[in-house]
């Protein structure tokens, strides 16, 4: 909201009435009657379990599916609780969740294995992922190589920054590092909950695409971090910043070890 607050408050004055739900910082919120604010910056909440919360769970397999997508995995496995699910088809909710949010990183289209818009009308043909899943017929492993093959060439990278609190990577100006960009912090921060990450990514423009997790022990301040930073924002546990100019790192990384100290 707080980066489309022109856009909404021109909505608003044309007395366009507006549903706006999500997780992000929001800034200041319009106190107006066709507004229909729907904003909660808990760390451990996504836009997903926020649509499940309005729609009282009446399809509750995609919101988990949402949240397992936005690393949530707490949050999503808490909220499957009601689909009794067994181990198997929960993993394949959270191999789904991931490949969706890992098809939607890109500079443009071309960068990506599916035009979201088209994924999206694909998925809103199921009656759950489930359904999509066991399809023979859908893109589901068309997503999930892909993933994997770019996840592989990014373990294979060393921190270009690492200490007890943070770890700095950098990535290739290439398809398959854009693609991975979100997906990778995610992994980060998975395997090392104690630590922050940044993924920085170059750009065709010769700076960094930058993503920040917080610790998954503590997450908070990725927001304020990329705030600080032209083109950045976010949330309390990931944010990111969409053009960090080269000669901009090393403040970066000075304030990023300043956020998260050892």
């Amino acid at each position: 909201m707080q980066k489309n607050a022109a856009a909404l408050e021109c909505l608003l004055a044309r007395g366009v009435s507006v549903f706006y739900a999500d997780h992000h910082l929001p800034g200041e919120i319009p106190p107006h009657p066709a507004l229909d604010a729907l904003i909660d910056t808990d760390p451990n909440l996504c836009t997903s379990l926020l649509i499940d919360r309005r729609l009282g769970g009446r399809h509750r397999a995609w919101a988990v599916t949402g949240a397992f997508g936005d690393n949530l995995n707490v949050s999503a496995r808490e909220a499957a609780r009601a689909l009794a699910l067994s181990t198997g088809r929960l993993d394949q909710l959270q191999t789904l969740g991931v490949c969706i949010n890992y098809n939607g990183y890109g500079a443009d289209i071309e960068d990506l294995h599916i035009p979201p818009a088209e994924l999206y009308r694909t998925l809103a043909g199921y009656p759950g992922p489930l359904d999509f899943i066991d399809d023979p017929g859908s893109d589901f492993s068309l997503l999930r190589e892909g993933y994997e093959q770019d996840i592989a060439r990014a373990a294979a990278l060393r921190p270009e920054v690492e200490s007890e609190a943070i770890a700095v990577y950098l990535l290739p100006e290439a398809s398959w590092a854009r693609r991975v960009s979100g997906v990778f912090g995610n992994r980060l921060a998975n395997a090392a909950p104690e630590r922050a990450h940044a993924v920085l990514t170059r750009n065709r423009l010769g700076g960094y695409l930058v993503s920040v997790r917080a610790p998954l022990n503590d997450r908070r301040g990725a927001g304020q971090l990329c705030q600080q930073f032209e083109s950045g924002g976010g949330r309390e546990g990931a944010a990111g910043i969409n053009h960090l100019a080269p000669e901009r790192v090393s403040d970066f990384v000075d304030r990023f070890r300043a956020a998260y100290p050892d």
